[in-house]
Formats: structure tokens, C-alpha cells, sequence
């Protein structure tokens, strides 16, 4: 009878999860809100400040508070009904109250400035849950189930239960954690672990639901439901972890209610007060009006957006993304770094590094190149490609390769030029040989893994006459930012990842790190950041991989590798270093620094006027124009102070402090 690992499939092969739909922009109606609220806006600004009739602005500025505080409006009106009052209502009562005294310009930007602060925050909230969700896609939505009599059925994959043996084909994403019964691949496991080289799998070895199956069929028994699968988890920690940051929202919450409290007694008692002392009933309401509009928190907002705001584009122009305000002001408190290796600190890719012939083998660096790289072309493996690269570069001309083969965990084989080679994993290709563990090529092999490169070993004939090293290439700037990002917080990054134990320790020998936690999964490197985050650190988190999002989400600001992340981890990441540039990200935390210091010398300022005009008003008598004028002042000079991170040279200083 032949092998259900060997026989063809009787139906077609499990197939991936359709791809998720990302939420669009317009889609939302805040977004669709606030977007209507602008265009109004821009278009009655220009006729207002040209001295158009009224009758061409007023009905474009009547329309932009319709649809810009309809919604925040109504909104707090249920909140109030629960007795709870909004700052968002107060926001639009004290822009109708500007209109209501000839101030509809200043009613009106107040109006755009929540609307669209709103729909900012309900893009990143859909956008993030888009991601979430379409982690779950990485599993294949069906599997090969093996029964009992030997036959084979498609099923559910979350209909697998443990216990269940399934079987993976080549090319196919295995549908569940669980333990390989019988056969043997190479599992390319970097959604889970981060690894960049695919993973030798046999029997008694674990893989994971996700992953993707190489060239060879795996039998394997499912040791875990879909729901407490390592994906199920990730997906499950990022959403925990993203809900871990709602105690500061709370707390700002808390905030706005106990001042919307207070400006709403301060208003009515400015009010009512002179009236039963008997004022006159239009000199209060002016003297009210007056109050509402000097301590309006204009200025304070603009104490604190325009810094932000800049210190975002100035980051933007070379190729950071910062997702909002909130990570900007939270880039500056971080004191302790983890960062990933692959794909982080590293390129990536794996590259050859070493080229050892073998003495009496009668070949050079080329040719052993050139023999290993002809054996090699036909494969698709990522070591494969590595040497084959490599050749290329070098410029060598491959001979043409027949009879190629390939095996799961060994290596390959062809013949190239008459002679038979093999390439492949020096254990398997010398298992067998005398004197194996003292030959030359096992020492040679021996030797470079020790380095932490991958030993390939060629042999022609049987014959063993070379060993290749391929190692992931280090970023070139990776030493460099490692020793900024040191002297700016002033502690070394720990190194988390998921590849081995050897590798880890070579590269962080090389950039400078002596804290390693090496052969982590998702769950460990969220453990690492909490372990920090209980010592009382502010953890910043840089990585690339699905593996990394967790942890990205747990910590308290996650920045992601733009050109090789993940979907997940760049929508779970607060910053994107677009371009690839590790050096940015001390340079980004730097720039945050100065914004934050920024931030609070603008306070400063609209505090100072803000509680001088209401002294002023409560006390005195401050005339309306005035009262505009000094409010209206305030706001001009706080966000002229914060504007001036939009500068190049803001970025110069900054990259200048990070590496200082």
C-alpha cells in the first residue's frame, strides 16, 4: 500500500485564508465627518479673511460646525443624559458661544481641530483590529485530517481537536501545533520565531500552526486546539497588550471631566452672580461670553499639538512614521530599549560569508563557489539562493546541472561536469565517514558554527573539498545605534530573539550587547518587556516580524522595521522606521525629547495668559476685543514656539544629542 505521505492528494491541497479587507479611510464616519468639516472650513477661511459679504462665508462656516460637532455634540448630550459631562460638548458650546459673539472663525477652526482629532484616533482604532484579525489569515483555513482506516479527509482547521493526525504536503501551511509523527522538511517558521532560515523538522520535533511547509511531507499529531494555537495567542496578547494602555486614556478622562465641571460653573457663576447683585443683564452676558472665550483651552492645545505635530513631520521627511502625538510625547520617556535581531539588526537575508576549500582538494575560493552554486541553482531554498548570490556577484560562470535532487534537512544533490556534488548539512553529508568528528571539514564545520554562521558543506564524488559560512549580514549602522541609543537612555539595549542561542551571542558581541534572550517565542519576548516594565522601566521596543508584534504592543512604544515588517507589526507598532535606517530610531527619540521640552515651555506661556485674561476679567474689566486679542495672541506665539521643530536643523541637533 502505497504512503499517504507519498500518494497524491485524492482533493486539492489546503489553501490559505481569503486575504482581510483593510478598512477604508471613508468608510468611517468620522473620517467622512470631519473631512466635509475641513473642506467647509478652507473654503469660507479665504473669503472671511479677503472681507467677502457674510453671506458667502457665513453659510460655509454655519455648515462646518454642523458637520464637524454634530456628531461630538450629540455624543455628549447621551453623556450627559448619563450625568457625565463631555469635554467635547464643552468644546462645542464654547465654539458656538464664540460665534454667538462675532468670533465664528475661531468657533469654527476649534470645531475642525476635534473633528479631525477624532477621526485620527478612529483610523488607528480599525486599523489596528484590520491587523489583528488578519493574523489569523496566516493559518490555513483547511486541513488534511488521517483517519483510522488510512484515508484521508479535508476538514475544518478549527475543527481539529487534539489527537488528530494530519498530513502536510509540501508547499503547504500547517494547520495546527502539534508534533511530527513521521517524515521529515524544512519549516520556514519566521512568523513564530523570526528565524530567517527555514527549520529542519522531524519526528518528535514541534512545529507550529502558520507555518510554511518546505519539500518534504510531515505527518503530524495536533498537541493544541485552534483557539490556544501560538498564532491564537499572538493575535490574543496583541489585543490584551493594546488594552493595557487604556489606564493613561482613563486618567485623561478623568481630567477633562472635573475641567469641563469647573468651566461650566465658572461660566454660569461669571454670570449669574453679577445679576444678583443687579448688573445688567447684557453687561454679564458679555462679561460671561468674555470668560468662556479667554479660557477656552485653545492655546493649551496649541501648546502641545504644534511641537508634537512637527516633531511628526520633521520625522516623516527622513523616513520615520509616527503614528500620532500621543507616541511622539511618549518617544521621549522611554529608559530602557529591547530590539530584535533578524530583520532588525540584521538585513535579513542570509549571505555567504566564508568560502573554505579544503586543502588537497585542488579548488579555490571559485571553484568551490562555482560547484556548490551549479549543485545549488535549481533549489529555492533561502541557502540556496544565498549561494547562488554569491556566485553571481563574483561574477562566475555556473556549468549546467543535471539530475538534481533534493532532501529535506540534508541538502542536494547533482551532477555538475561529470562528477556528482552534494551541498548540504555537514553532519548528514560526513554521517558515516571515519574519523567524522575530527575530519578537516568537520573542524572546518565546526568552527564556523561556532562563529554563528551556518556551515554547508560540499563534497564531490562523496569527497569532502570545501565549507561555506552564511550568516545574516549586520545592518551597517546597527553598532552605531546601539551605542547612541545607550548613551541617550543610559542603559544597553537587551537583545530578544528567536534565533539561536550561538547566533545571538555573536551579533551582540559585535554591536555591543550583553543582555541576550535568545530562542524566544511571541510570549517570551512579551515576558521580557513586562519584566522590565516591573522594574519601573518605559520599555521602547524594536522589531519587524509577526513575533514581534506582541511584544511591540505590550511595551510602551513599539517601533517597527518598515521595508521587511510585517503587516501586523506595522500596524501594532506606534512608530515605522520606513526606510530601513536603524540609525533614525535614536534620532526620533532625541527629536521627542526637545518637542516634550518644548511642550512644556508652551504651557508655561498659555497658562501665564490664560490666567491673566480670566484674573483679568473676573476682577477688572476687560473689554471683549481685548480679551480676543490676548487669547488669539497666546495661541500665535505658543504654536510659532512649537513650529519651529519643522526646521532641518531641529533634526540635525537631535541626531547630534542622540549620539553625543
Amino acid at each position: 500500500m502505497t504512503s499517504t505521505l507519498t500518494k497524491p492528494a485524492p482533493h486539492p491541497p489546503a489553501k490559505a485564508a481569503t486575504p482581510r479587507r483593510r478598512t477604508r479611510v471613508l468608510a468611517l464616519p468620522e473620517a467622512r465627518w470631519a473631512t466635509a468639516s475641513l473642506a467647509l472650513f478652507l473654503i469660507a477661511l479665504p473669503l472671511d479673511l479677503l472681507g467677502a459679504p457674510a453671506w458667502t462665508w457665513g453659510p460655509l462656516f454655519a455648515a462646518t460646525y454642523i458637520t464637524g460637532g454634530w456628531e461630538p455634540g450629540w455624543e455628549g448630550l447621551k453623556a450627559l443624559r448619563d450625568k457625565s459631562l463631555d469635554v467635547d460638548l464643552l468644546m462645542v458650546v464654547a465654539a458656538l458661544g464664540a460665534a454667538a459673539i462675532g468670533q465664528v472663525l475661531d468657533g469654527a477652526l476649534l470645531i475642525v481641530i476635534f473633528a479631525t482629532s477624532g477621526a485620527l484616533e478612529a483610523i488607528a482604532t480599525a486599523r489596528t483590529a484590520d491587523s489583528v484579525r488578519g493574523l489569523l489569515d496566516l493559518a490555513p483555513s483547511t486541513a488534511t485530517r488521517l483517519l483510522g482506516d488510512g484515508t484521508e479527509e479535508s476538514v475544518a482547521t478549527e475543527d481539529l481537536v487534539v489527537g488528530d493526525t494530519v498530513v502536510i504536503r509540501p508547499g503547504e501551511r500547517i494547520g495546527a501545533d502539534g508534533r511530527v509523527l513521521e517524515g521529515a522538511s524544512e519549516v520556514d517558521q519566521a512568523t513564530i520565531t523570526g528565524e530567517p532560515l527555514p527549520v529542519a523538522k522531524e519526528a518528535g520535533d514541534e512545529v507550529f500552526a502558520g507555518t510554511l511547509n518546505g519539500t518534504g511531507a510531515l505527518r503530524v499529531e495536533v498537541e493544541r486546539d485552534a483557539s490556544d494555537s501560538v498564532i491564537a495567542r499572538i493575535v490574543k496578547m496583541v489585543e490584551e497588550a493594546s488594552e493595557t494602555k487604556a489606564p493613561t486614556q482613563l486618567f485623561i478622562e478623568k481630567v477633562e471631566q472635573r475641567y469641563s465641571i469647573g468651566m461650566v460653573v465658572a461660566t454660569l457663576a461669571v454670570f449669574l452672580v453679577p445679576l444678583a447683585f443687579g448688573a445688567e443683564l447684557t453687561a454679564s452676558l458679555l462679561r460671561a461670553m468674555t470668560f468662556m472665550i479667554v479660557a477656552s483651552p485653545c492655546a493649551v492645545v496649541l501648546a502641545t499639538m504644534p511641537p508634537l505635530l512637527s516633531a511628526i513631520a520633521n520625522a516623516g521627511r527622513h523616513g520615520v512614521l509616527v503614528k500620532s502625538a500621543v507616541v511622539m510625547e511618549r518617544l521621549g520617556q522611554v529608559d530602557a530599549v529591547a530590539v530584535d535581531k533578524t530583520g532588525t539588526l540584521t538585513e535579513g537575508t542570509p549571505r555567504v560569508t566564508d568560502i573554505r576549500p579544503l586543502d588537497g582538494s585542488g579548488l579555490d575560493e571559485d571553484g568551490l563557489l562555482t560547484l556548490a552554486a551549479a549543485a545549488e541553482h535549481p533549489s529555492e531554498h533561502p541557502l540556496a539562493r544565498a549561494v547562488v548570490d554569491a556566485a553571481q556577484a563574483r561574477g562566475l560562470v555556473l556549468p549546467t546541472a543535471r539530475d538534481f535532487d533534493s532532501a529535506p534537512g540534508i541538502g542536494v544533490t547533482a551532477t555538475v561536469g561529470g562528477d556528482t556534488v552534494a551541498v548540504g548539512a555537514p553532519a548528514r553529508l560526513l554521517n558515516g565517514h571515519q574519523g567524522t568528528g575530527t575530519s578537516p571539514a568537520a573542524v572546518l564545520a565546526g568552527g564556523l558554527e561556532e562563529g554563528g554562521r551556518t556551515a554547508v558543506l560540499v563534497t564531490v564524488n562523496g569527497t569532502p573539498v570545501g565549507v561555506l559560512g552564511i550568516a545574516d549580514r549586520l545592518r551597517p549602522d546597527a553598532a552605531a545605534t546601539v551605542t547612541a541609543l545607550t548613551r541617550l537612555i543610559g542603559n544597553t539595549p537587551v537583545l530578544v530573539t528567536g534565533d539561536n542561542p550561538r547566533a545571538a551571542a555573536r551579533l551582540a558581541a559585535e554591536v555591543g550587547i550583553s543582555d541576550v534572550r535568545a530562542g524566544l517565542l511571541p510570549q517570551d519576548k512579551v515576558a521580557a518587556v513586562r519584566e522590565q516594565e516591573k522594574a519601573g522601566r518605559k520599555v521602547l521596543v524594536v522589531g519587524d516580524g509577526v513575533n514581534d508584534a506582541p511584544a511591540l504592543a505590550a511595551a510602551h512604544t513599539g517601533v517597527a522595521m518598515g521595508r521587511a515588517g510585517s503587516d501586523l507589526a506595522l500596524e501594532t507598532a506606534d512608530a515605522v522606521i520606513v526606510r530601513d535606517e536603524l540609525a533614525t530610531v535614536p534620532t526620533v527619540v532625541a527629536l521627542s525629547r526637545r518637542a516634550r521640552a518644548l511642550v512644556v515651555q508652551n504651557l508655561v506661556i498659555a497658562s501665564v495668559f490664560i490666567t491673566g485674561l480670566v484674573v483679568w476679567d473676573l476682577v477688572g474689566n476687560l473689554p471683549l476685543p481685548l480679551g480676543v486679542l490676548g487669547h488669539e495672541g497666546s495661541t500665535v506665539i505658543v504654536g510659532l514656539n512649537g513650529l519651529r521643530l519643522l526646521r532641518e536643523s531641529a533634526w540635525q541637533r537631535a541626531g547630534t544629542e542622540a549620539t553625543m
